[in-house]
């Protein structure tokens, strides 16, 4: 429990900075694409290295994904929402081949998806905490860029400033974070993680700052919630609950709770953009 918890805790961090540029630049299926494109690499690091090839395997997946996405969507006669079908459909169904070579495919599959967050080990939170500095360090060094180029492209490309490599940046970054949220909370569900904090976060704040650091309480107070119910539900209940999926129904509830709360509340003025 210690361990989920702080595997979840260092998510909650690293996932809710950078759902904040998913919010910013709209990349909602590019993060659901991403879950999905590092199936391949979760199940040829298992089937060469076991376990412990699985971080490996992702990472390897991820890399080859962000590549490719930033070269396809600059194409101009690509469009983006073809690119990540295209790259969703080729990269998910490898993985689906190469899992069912397996007898026990079946139960492979749901781990590999769903994930397992009561086994994570020493290891792979020492992985997360290495994936979540690297990250969070590339984003505050760009993070002027970044921003640029979410509500001004135009002006961020005359500036000189290149653009496909700020693209390759925030894809490597939405990539790395399903990487470190493979093993526990799993490939399917990490897309939760991209997109509800700072979701969350826009409801109640218009401002960069306060929209990334609501989004990060959220998501930690979820994985704290979520564990304390799916662990009582078990133990005091019998009631066996998936730790991964118990946390992501509990972030989802937090969200509609801030949802409800705010339509409840007088409207005060704002404005579409998010500064």
């Amino acid at each position: 429990m210690a361990r989920a918890l702080t595997e979840l805790l260092l998510l909650a961090v690293l996932a809710g900075v950078v759902s904040t540029h998913v919010l910013t630049r709209r990349l909602g299926f590019v993060a659901d694409t991403m879950t999905h494109t590092v199936f391949p690499g979760v199940v040829l690091g298992f089937l060469v290295g076991g376990v412990n090839g699985v971080f490996a395997g992702a990472l390897l997946a991820a890399a080859v994904t962000a590549v490719l996405l930033t070269l396809l969507t600059r194409a101009r006669r690509v469009t983006d929402d073809t690119a990540l079908a295209v790259l969703l459909a080729a990269m998910f169904a490898a993985g689906v081949v190469l899992v069912s070579r397996r007898a026990s495919y079946t139960a492979d599959l749901t781990s590999f998806l769903f994930g397992r967050l009561l086994t994570v080990t020493a290891g792979q939170i020492t992985r997360t905490a290495i994936v979540a500095g690297v990250v969070l360090v590339a984003l505050a060094l760009l993070h002027k860029e970044l921003l640029l180029r979410a509500f001004d492209p135009a002006a961020a490309a005359a500036m000189g400033y290149p653009i496909w490599l700020l693209d390759l940046v925030l894809n490597l970054a939405v990539a790395l974070v399903v990487v470190a949220a493979a093993q526990s909370v799993g490939t399917l569900l990490v897309i939760a993680l991209l997109v509800v904090p700072a979701a969350t976060g826009r409801l109640v704040a218009d401002r960069i700052p306060a929209i990334t650091l609501t989004g990060v309480a959220v998501a930690a107070l979820a994985g704290y919630l979520g564990l304390a119910v799916s662990y009582r539900a078990s133990v005091g209940y019998g009631l066996r609950l998936a730790g991964g999926a118990t946390v992501v129904l509990t972030l989802v509830a937090l969200y509609l709770l801030t949802l409800l709360v705010r339509a409840l509340l007088p409207r005060r003025r704002s404005t579409d953009a998010v500064v």
